[in-house]
């Protein structure tokens, strides 16, 4: 990087608010804000009836935000050069982690899935760390060893192989979903990166026989496409609570019941703030609350990706290979989220970024964000120093 772009990025490492994407950057804190109504909506009367407080969930959500921003604040101050020398090692942390939260005693069991480890302030999903690292490190990769990712298939099998450990480590919890994401997430960067088409065409349909075989060999996830199919077939049991995110959503017809007028939140509708929250916020907004959301869901896919073509254009391939990471990882659990919940997809316990409640999403997300906004404020940077050699040798 060039002393201008240095001396620009000295210069706003501690400015109120770097030189960045504001448009990606407000379109952010609106999803947060809507997620921080919603929450609070969807969670009221279940704290009100389990804690005794209404508010609960809100206080919680708002210190996670609060963490979570300043986690991002903090990322935005270290280069990604910094980062992308750390790829591997935050790679095998991450890694750790999944081995760590098998460990009888340390991990936290809920519904049966042990997927978190109690940090006192909020449990820490493991996975979630996982997705991020992965990130970092495919990006990385694909820097270090493009050639022979592109070129050979020993390159191409390593960070396959890798993915293939991962997989394993989640389904030993068992996260079935976190396994589609970071595995989709991964395969997308690599055909970003320039793989050929044939490889994916073979390694998709091995990972498709492997899904399918999982699925019919574990009671549970064969119980759980069997009543996405036709929930009404068993509607008081295992298809319980996709007919009531149905029922929420076909309550809220045009224009919804109004901000706290959902009643599938009041009890009938389980996980109505984490994982069916799109479900109440349906009701409560109906179709035009659901078409604007999507419509900011779309919109900072749209601009992380062209964040990311600005990037590759201006040669910082790291940063562009991270910033369509980002792009295909929010964008592809946002989609599973509100597909579950419209009985498009079966029940994934994915949540939706940026408004489902939980600390564990809530921070990397904004940490993966922020990485993406420091991409565009190098890139700016260093569209100044250009700029500034131009003018003295006008």
């Amino acid at each position: 990087m060039s002393a201008a772009a240095e001396t620009v990025l000295r210069r706003d490492a501690f400015s109120i608010l770097p030189q960045t994407d504001y448009r990606l950057l407000t379109a952010i804190l609106m999803l947060a804000m809507i997620g921080l109504i919603m929450v609070t909506s969807a969670s009221i009367s279940l704290a009100e009836r389990n804690l005794g407080t209404p508010f609960y969930y809100l206080e919680r959500q708002s210190l996670f935000l609060l963490i979570a921003f300043a986690v991002g604040w903090l990322i935005l101050q270290v280069r990604l050069d910094i980062w992308q020398s750390m790829g591997t090692l935050g790679l095998v942390l991450a890694m750790g982690l999944l081995v760590l939260v098998l460990v009888p005693g340390v991990g936290r069991e809920v519904n049966g899935s042990v997927r978190w480890i109690n940090l006192g302030i909020f449990n820490l999903q493991v996975s979630e760390v996982l997705k991020v690292a992965v990130m970092v490190y495919l990006a990385a990769y694909m820097v270090r060893r493009g050639e022979q990712v592109r070129r050979t298939m020993g390159g191409f099998l390593i960070p396959i192989g890798l993915l293939g450990v991962c997989s394993v480590l989640l389904l030993q919890q068992p996260d079935f979903g976190a396994v589609i994401v970071i595995g989709c997430t991964g395969l997308g960067m690599l055909f970003l990166g320039g793989v050929p088409l044939w490889r994916f065409a073979v390694l998709v349909t091995a990972a498709a026989g492997g899904a399918w075989a999982l699925i019919i060999g574990s009671p549970y996830r064969l119980e759980r496409l069997l009543s996405f199919s036709n929930p009404w077939a068993d509607p008081f049991n295992t298809g319980f609570q996709l007919t009531q995110s149905l029922i929420a959503i076909g309550r809220g017809e045009w224009f919804g019941v109004g901000l706290g007028g959902s009643v599938q939140k009041l009890f009938y509708l389980p996980e109505a703030h984490t994982d069916f929250v799109f479900a109440v916020l349906a009701e409560e907004f109906g179709l035009i609350g659901v078409v604007l959301l999507i419509a900011l869901y779309s919109y900072i896919c749209w601009r992380i990706f062209a964040i990311g073509y600005a990037n590759m254009r201006a040669g910082h391939s790291f940063a562009a290979y991270l910033c369509w990471g980002v792009a295909i990882w929010f964008g592809l659990q946002s989609f599973i989220n509100v597909a579950v919940n419209m009985g498009l997809v079966p029940t994934k316990g994915l949540t939706l970024p940026l408004l489902s409640y939980g600390g564990s999403s809530l921070l990397m997300t904004i940490a993966a964000l922020a990485l993406v906004l420091r991409a565009e404020h190098e890139r700016l940077a260093a569209e100044v120093s250009v700029k500034s050699r131009r003018g003295r040798t006008a």
